[in-house]
């Protein structure tokens, strides 16, 4: 019966810039963790006769991530006021964006699906409600409120419940990939609203929005749920294009009724009198062939180059989805081009040594490692001199081979204590020479080649 219905997806993103002040004012914009209206003044709190100075960073910010998704940057922009009542929006309005949004078009290409965006625009976040447990009361805390929010506004181009959550994946990585924003959806950084309806025949059923889905899971729930109720109640749609909005239970997995969907009408928009317009091309920040310039390579095309070169697709996928590790392996490839996939490998198992070592350091390693078969003891004493005592990877190399055990002498006992394994060897049982081997190291403690180990016991007992 489903496979008679045509799903129609498409998403409203509301993306909260990393800037260090808000929208307009210059409050701290980092407000996770910081005590209820700590970090308010009286323009991000709507007092009368305020007047707000827009932040050039979150327009670059904007302009960025409209360069990056093949969007047309608009050469003339402006704020409007959209009116609407909520008890932790001060001002009664929100200065957003109407006809004259910052970015228009675009799109971002899911596998070969490619998802056509309509616009992004810039505005101001509201604060939030909080409701104490057990408590009788809320609190309007307007840390929040001014954040500028990058709002990215698709087609209705996605037709199943795990194609948007897949879009929404890869639009966070696009936006930690270029640093405009952390985009943690746990900290309220990325949110999304999700349109949905069903068509069977040319007959439509109403358009759903749900409201405030805060991670990739309750996305995929909340649209597969309210795909399953549409076509279970689409007979009783009278076909009219009407709208809803809902919002998502997470416990129950259901959506609710929250009200009537408003038009742009209800909210009646009229250009922001206290902002001057934004021209663009007049505006040296905003040249955008020196954004491009800066723009960090996207993570599709960031993968592609490390497939290219020899890296798994696992190890590809840490790389992208960690601005960290990416950032240093790219520092490593600039140095030298041999070993990358080792490179890449030591950096994934290394990860919490980061900041310890060097580009440069973690390219001689790897290189060391492979030219000299060196166990991964060996490897561990080398990275703790080098970053305990200031040695280079050379000189932490060299000392350690001038503290080396006698290897023959190890093997000799080695072989003298394990008699029956020497004659399963002159048996023929050639792989019981690992053992042999590991029986070495670990008199070792690590501190011998492996290989020259094996080399001694092959020619002892040969």
């Amino acid at each position: 019966m489903t496979d008679e219905f045509k799903t129609v997806i498409g998403l409203e993103i509301h993306i909260q810039l990393n800037t260090k002040s808000k929208m307009f004012c210059s409050c701290d914009n980092n407000a996770h963790g910081r005590p209820a209206n700590e970090l308010t003044c009286p323009i991000c709190m709507g007092m009368p006769g305020t007047l707000p100075v827009a932040n050039k960073q979150a327009i670059k910010k904007t302009i960025t991530m409209g360069l990056v998704l093949n969007c047309e940057i608009a050469k003339f922009s402006k704020f409007d006021r959209k009116h609407y009542f909520y008890p932790d929006l001060p001002k009664g309005y929100q200065i957003s964006q109407f006809d004259k949004p910052l970015c228009v078009g675009g799109e971002i290409i899911l596998d070969d699906k490619k998802v056509r965006l309509n616009r992004i625009h810039l505005e101001e976040d509201a604060g939030k409600l909080v409701h104490p447990l057990g408590g009788d009361y809320s609190i309007v805390d307007l840390n929040r409120a001014g954040t500028p929010l990058m709002e990215i506004v698709t087609e209705p181009d996605m037709t199943s419940p795990g194609q948007a959550a897949d879009f929404l994946r890869e639009l966070q990585k696009i936006a930690k990939a270029i640093g405009v924003s952390n985009a943690d959806m746990e900290k309220g950084h990325l949110r999304c609203d999700a349109n949905i309806n069903v068509i069977r025949d040319g007959k439509s059923s109403p358009i759903i929005e749900i409201k405030n889905l805060n991670s990739f899971k309750f996305v995929s729930r909340a649209l597969e749920f309210e795909r399953r109720r549409l076509i279970d109640e689409f007979d009783s749609f009278d076909g009219k294009k009407t709208k809803q909005t809902r919002g998502f239970d997470s416990n129950s997995g259901k959506t609710y009724v929250l009200r009537t969907k408003e038009e742009a009408k209800d909210y009646r928009y009229f250009p922001e009198p206290d902002l001057p317009p934004i021209e663009i091309e007049k505006d040296n920040e905003f040249n955008l062939d020196k954004i491009r310039a800066a723009t960090a390579q996207l993570p599709q095309e960031a993968r592609k180059t490390l497939l290219a070169n020899g890296i798994g697709e696992k190890d590809a996928e840490v790389i992208v989805k960690n601005l960290v590790l990416g950032s240093l392996f790219n520092d490593c490839v600039n140095i030298s081009r041999e070993n990358i996939p080792a490179v890449a490998k030591f950096i994934i198992n290394q990860k919490n040594l980061i900041g310890s070592l060097s580009a440069r350091q973690i390219v001689d390693i790897v290189a060391l490692q492979k030219q000299k078969n060196l166990s991964s003891n060996i490897v561990k004493a080398i990275i703790e001199s080098v970053t305990k005592n200031g040695e280079s990877v050379a000189d932490a190399y060299g000392n350690l081979s001038k503290i080396s055990v006698d290897i023959d002498s190890v093997v000799n006992d080695v072989l003298l204590n394990n008699p029956d394994v020497v004659e399963k060897y002159k048996s023929g049982k050639k792989e019981v020479v690992g053992f042999l081997v590991g029986q070495v190291m670990k008199q070792c403690s690590g501190k011998a080649n492996p290989n020259e180990a094996k080399q001694s016991i092959e020619k002892k007992l040969s």
